[in-house]
């Protein structure tokens, strides 16, 4: 049998793989990987599997697993060319969903695909990754990188990362013992983070022209790309100075990452049956980035507050003896803490009651 234009032999790359392009792009990401090293690392990046030993320090360590992506927020970095800044919302949705548990981010592994790959573009992304892990003491040990001709328009890719931490068994956090009193804590988004973004794209298509020069002192397009805000080594060291045990009346006893379904969606996630959180409204401020997003969206307080994390990425909740201690332990590590409420029986009504 003779194959119709057998004389011309076809190349991968001539089927839209470039392997060339995507060895280049493991050289520039090896030098990335190195500086997030850190103790366990028994192999990384370059093998068909990265090898992670649990530190010896644990003596009964639970692992705590994590995966997500950044959603349509991705779609303004390609219409923006703004690509430096997503892998660190990749890191963060995981490595602070892990931290709820009380968990510390031990590794981490990514998933880029695209249609045809630009090693600038990716290396970019994947830098960003780099130092998403490097800022929350998380390695990164392996990953994927799958250039599929066809599967996406051009100048587009996806992404989707997967974390994996450590926690004793006897601090794991469940939040089974929060009581009537404790105080909820939270802690300042650095804006947006990576939720609510098909709301965002709807908002700046309806302001057109008239979107602002700056939001919160920002240049408009960087004030919405801001990363999402990485909260694990300053919870960790709080959580180390204020545990709280099985059972035990006094610490930390939950912590909430306020992502997809804003403060009154996440916060009842890591509530015990009976138990509800009331908000303060005006406890905290609204930035101008929220006030805006808000005002051209025409949405109430109850739908800002069930869209977005509205100006709190992570909630703390602690008895109300150690609440002030915790929160002036937070802010001098440099987070902006504000009591914004606190926890009550509940009755008949939601979990999250914003008043």
């Amino acid at each position: 049998m003779t194959l119709p234009n057998a004389s011309s032999p076809l190349s991968y790359k001539d089927a839209g793989v470039d392997i060339d392009a995507g060895d280049a792009l493991i050289e520039r990401i090896k030098p990335l990987a190195k500086k997030t090293m850190r103790e366990g690392v028994l192999a990384g990046i370059g093998g068909f599997g990265a090898l992670f030993e649990v530190p010896k320090r644990y003596q009964e360590p639970v692992l705590v697993s994590g995966t997500d992506g950044v959603g349509t927020k991705l779609k303004l970095a390609f219409e923006w060319a703004m690509h430096d800044t997503v892998g660190i919302d990749l890191v963060a949705m995981s490595v602070n969903d892990v931290l709820v548990q009380g968990a510390e981010p031990l590794f981490f592994l990514d998933y880029f695909a695209c249609g045809k790959l630009d090693v600038d573009t990716a290396a970019a992304v994947v830098g960003g990754i780099a130092r998403g892990c490097e800022l929350s003491g998380c390695a990164l040990i392996g990953g994927e990188t799958a250039e599929m001709p066809g599967m996406y328009p051009a100048g587009e890719y996806d992404l989707a990362g997967f974390c994996v931490g450590a926690v004793e068994k006897s601090k794991i956090l469940t939040g089974q013992n929060v009581s009537v009193g404790d105080v909820v804590l939270g802690l300042a988004s650095s804006g947006v983070h990576s939720n609510g973004f098909s709301l965002v794209r709807k908002c700046i298509e309806r302001a057109g022209a008239n979107t602002p020069a700056t939001l919160d002192g920002q240049p408009f397009k960087q004030a919405l790309m801001a990363p999402t805000r990485l909260y694990v080594k300053n919870v960790l060291a709080a959580l180390a100075q204020y545990p709280s045990a099985p059972g035990s009346p006094a610490g930390i006893k939950a912590l909430a990452h306020i992502t997809g379904g804003g403060l009154l969606e996440n916060i009842p996630r890591v509530l015990p049956e009976g138990m509800a959180a009331h908000l303060n409204k005006g406890s905290w401020p609204q930035t101008e980035l929220f006030a805006w997003l808000q005002a051209t969206a025409g949405i109430d307080d109850l739908e800002m507050n069930r869209t977005f994390n509205n100006g709190i990425g992570m909630v703390v909740v602690i008895d109300a003896a150690s609440a002030p201690a915790c929160a002036a332990t937070l802010r001098a590590a440099g987070e902006q803490v504000y009591p914004i409420g606190v926890i009550a029986a509940r009755a008949d009504g939601a979990a999250v009651v914003v008043s």
